[in-house]
């Protein structure tokens, strides 16, 4: 399958999906081991599926958890430097659940599997005390405050660094 990720002239263009796993007031976020900030679990969509679709696949390749995708809760549009490109991402952020609660994901730091440009990758997971957020690099930054607002509806928001 093809993400639906592509770069025009100076620019490129990112069509992501994440998901907003809460368990025990904590939230489950990732970061590449080389970089210091956090985001949530998620991944490109690919041509012909759907954004639930990307997110049922993209915890299991990550996580090998089942998931089920509820409510969109967030809708971003982001920019940022990607490598020597100028990225223009539209993210939608997800409240997803696993399937069956018995399922194992440690309640420490752990790490998981990346595929992304052709080449693999170690992404470390952590669960983050929800009221303890403010203490930790997240990106997007706005998520800090909205994650507090989980039942107020879908928010947009927009995001430059």
């Amino acid at each position: 399958m093809k993400d639906i990720l592509f770069d025009a002239g100076n620019y490129r263009f990112s069509y992501r999906v994440a998901g907003i796993l809460i368990r025990d007031n904590k939230v489950l976020l990732h970061k590449a081991l080389n970089e210091e900030g956090f985001a949530f679990p998620g991944g490109h969509v690919s041509f012909g599926e759907t954004n639930e679709q990307t997110l049922i696949r993209e915890f299991k390749e990550e996580l090998n958890v089942e998931i089920t995708v509820k409510a969109l809760k967030w809708v971003a549009e982001i920019f940022f430097p990607w490598e020597e490109k100028s990225c223009h991402q539209i993210c939608l952020y997800y409240e997803v659940n696993l399937c069956d609660g018995k399922q194992f994901i440690p309640e420490t730091a752990f790490t998981g599997g990346e595929y992304f440009g052709g080449k693999s990758f170690d992404i470390k997971f952590h669960w983050i005390q929800i009221n303890e957020i403010d203490n930790h690099k997240i990106y997007p930054p706005q998520v800090k405050k909205l994650i507090l607002q989980l039942n107020d509806g879908v928010k947009h928001f927009t995001y430059k660094e």
